[in-house]
């Protein structure tokens, strides 16, 4: 009788890959590294962020493959399974990547409504002031609250619709497809738009602000920070996601080549993109006479204002290429939202039994009527907040018991021996241990300080309550999910495969 294919698992190793090279290739390759890479020293950055690489992205990353492909099983399951008191730590980062989902959400709704007006500049001579008050109509205060736009949700339930019909269906049919799809052609327009920026009168003018090293940076903590802040966010370490998708994976898998890919792809396309955002900076800065400098903003400033603004000055080219760049960046967007709702879906399928289906429906609706608190006035002040919480305080807090769980109380040397007969490029030994069991979690942790202390010296009173708020839920659901009692009955088996 032949095998039924498990709806948790990957067809081919590919699809594996392209899904983790999407997980990986998202706004923040955009929007953010650029900005990073520019702030921190330029050429100079290049130093630490390749030290990163080393000694935290692969090494890390391998860890997680290697832990997930072992235990086949969702996050919170194999955490019991290593110890029963650090199950609410097996929660603790599925739910928290779930917030990610519900406010990235709102950023994927931004840019597809962007998708449409590009063709026709809909943000007309302004793009600041559309974006900030047409658009988003923002309002920092409580009263903003009260404000819905309906514009923003209906672009947000739009992404929600495309991601339940995607999660809908078997993992290789649904999400494995589509990254065949997806990940491809996001390539291929990036190509496209930065070789056409190349071209643009001043583009040497942004890539010279862009590589011009400040070496004396380097003696400077921050730039070391950022450089592995970046890694963190670029390649979503820490958030179970890696963990998941190695736990769908067939038997043969090399992890450890898989792990390396990524890892290339993810940051060579964030570095080519970079060569195309201060292409197009520079030829915005020949245009309009501005500096290069007051030209560069951080985050969703960058897609929705700087882009928008160089466009109305693009002539002809505008309506084609300003409708391709939106659209390449809902592709990234989407390739990562994809992931963050695995985690936790996985993770209940596996406690409580249900269906992927039904998971699936129930997750999407609960987040889409839960993002809706982004659709009003407020929703892009909160939004800051809420992004700031899980990615510098949950998710960094995350990563440092996460390596305590697998490298130490598990005990990472286990699953060398297995992963380096399937490798075919290099091989584990003692300096990864040292990495994943000292370096990783002594560097996140300073990290994590400083980032906490920031936190509360900058902070607002109502950017406070607003993080206290957050928190609460984050925990509260943990602690929900950790006590609710299982109604599966393989959440007790515990199976390895190394």
């Amino acid at each position: 009788m032949a095998k039924t294919k498990d709806k948790n698992e990957w067809g081919s190793n590919l699809s594996f890959l392209l899904a983790m090279i999407g997980s990986a290739v998202g706004l923040g390759n955009i929007w953010r590294y650029p900005y990073v890479l520019y702030s921190n020293g330029g050429g100079a950055f290049f130093i630490p962020y390749i030290v990163a690489i080393l000694i935290m992205g692969i090494p890390f990353l391998i860890l997680e493959y290697g832990v997930g492909y072992n235990f086949k099983s969702s996050f919170p399951k194999a955490v019991k399974s290593i110890s029963k008191k650090w199950e609410y730590l097996g929660w603790f980062l599925p739910v928290a990547v779930f917030m990610i989902l519900i406010y990235y959400s709102a950023i994927l709704g931004w840019d597809g409504f962007y998708v449409i007006i590009s063709a026709f500049k809909g943000w007309g001579a302004d793009p600041n002031a559309y974006f900030t008050g047409s658009f988003l109509q923002a309002n920092d205060t409580l009263g903003g609250l009260g404000t819905f736009v309906p514009f923003v949700a209906i672009a947000m339930l739009v992404g929600w619709v495309i991601m339940w019909v995607i999660s809908h269906t078997d993992l290789e049919k649904g999400l494995g497809r589509v990254s065949k799809v997806l990940v491809p052609l996001l390539f291929a327009i990036m190509i496209f738009i930065v070789l056409f920026s190349l071209t643009l009168p001043g583009a040497g003018i942004g890539l010279a602000e862009l590589y011009n090293p400040d070496w004396s940076l380097l003696l400077n903590f921050n730039i070391w920070m950022a450089a592995f802040g970046q890694m963190i966010f670029s390649l979503s370490l820490g958030m179970s996601i890696a963990f998941t998708y190695a736990s769908y994976t067939k038997d043969d898998s090399d992890l450890v080549s898989n792990a390396l890919w990524v890892t290339v792809a993810n940051c060579g396309f964030e570095n080519f993109a970079a060569i195309g955002v201060f292409s197009i900076l520079g030829y915005m800065s020949l245009q309009s006479g501005v500096a290069v400098p007051d030209l560069v903003t951080q985050g969703t400033g960058l897609v929705f204002i700087v882009y928008p603004t160089v466009f109305n000055v693009l002539g002809d080219w505008a309506s084609v290429i300003g409708p391709l760049f939106f659209f390449t960046v809902y592709l990234a967007g989407l390739t990562s939202i994809l992931s963050t709702i695995e985690p936790l879906s996985f993770s209940i399928q596996n406690k409580f039994g249900w269906s992927r289906n039904k998971t699936m429906t129930i997750l999407c609706v609960f987040g889409a009527a839960v993002s809706m608190i982004y659709a009003t006035a407020m929703g892009s002040y909160i939004l800051g907040i809420a992004d700031t919480f899980v990615n510098q305080i949950a998710i960094l807090i995350g990563v440092i018991f996460e390596c305590i769980i697998f490298a130490w109380i598990f005990k990472a040397e286990n699953i060398i021996p297995k992963l380096n007969a399937k490798s075919k490029s290099i091989k584990l030994g003692k300096w990864w241990l040292v990495v994943v069991k000292y370096v990783l979690p002594i560097f996140i942790a300073i990290v994590w300080v400083g980032g906490i202390l920031e936190v509360i010296s900058s902070g607002s009173m109502l950017e406070l309550a607003i993080l206290a708020i957050l928190t609460v839920i984050l925990l509260g659901a943990t602690f929900i999910f950790t006590k609710l009692p299982a109604k599966s009955g393989e959440w007790d088996e515990v199976k390895q495969r190394l």
